[in-house]
């Protein structure tokens, strides 16, 4: 049988589209990660890093991405080698570094989501920016949730 499994648990039809969705948005936005000389997971860290409420580790930044220490390791000291990050000594915790932005990383970010922005802008006909907003919204609420969770139950 083709198409939606209505038994399955929703979130497991979410996992789904989400990954899918990740997909399409890489391959729209691979211009924009390529323009400024990074690879996915350095683009990735980078993004983690500057974006962060706070500095965050490389274990926080692979189990919130879901990716391996080694992975966010390998692109962190990229990163770190580059310039753009640097990492600060960690009150809590003597050999997991906290990953601060540097002024080019910050700048190399924010350029590259100029160039993405460009592109998000010409597909702006097909798609409707309030929807947009709203699920990003929605999602965020529900890893927010499921974070607690995960978090209660490591106890």
């Amino acid at each position: 049988m083709h198409g939606p499994f209505d038994s399955r648990h929703p979130l497991i039809g979410l996992s789904d589209e989400i990954s899918r969705l990740q997909g399409r948005l890489k391959s729209t936005f691979a211009g924009s990660r390529r323009a400024a000389g990074l690879n996915e997971s350095e683009m990735m860290v980078l993004n983690a890093v500057v974006e962060a409420e706070r500095p965050p580790t490389v274990p926080q930044i692979g189990r919130s991405l879901g990716n391996p220490r080694q992975l966010v390791q390998r692109a962190t000291n990229t990163l770190i080698a580059a310039g753009l990050i640097e990492a600060a000594p960690n009150p809590d915790h003597k050999r997991a570094a906290l990953l601060c932005p540097t002024t080019s990383g910050i700048a190399l970010k924010r350029h590259a989501d100029a160039q993405a922005d460009e592109v998000a802008s010409g597909m702006a006909a097909a798609l409707d920016p309030a929807v947009i907003r709203a699920v990003t919204r929605e999602l965020h609420a529900l890893r927010k949730q499921l974070e607690a969770q995960l978090r209660g139950g490591e106890k």
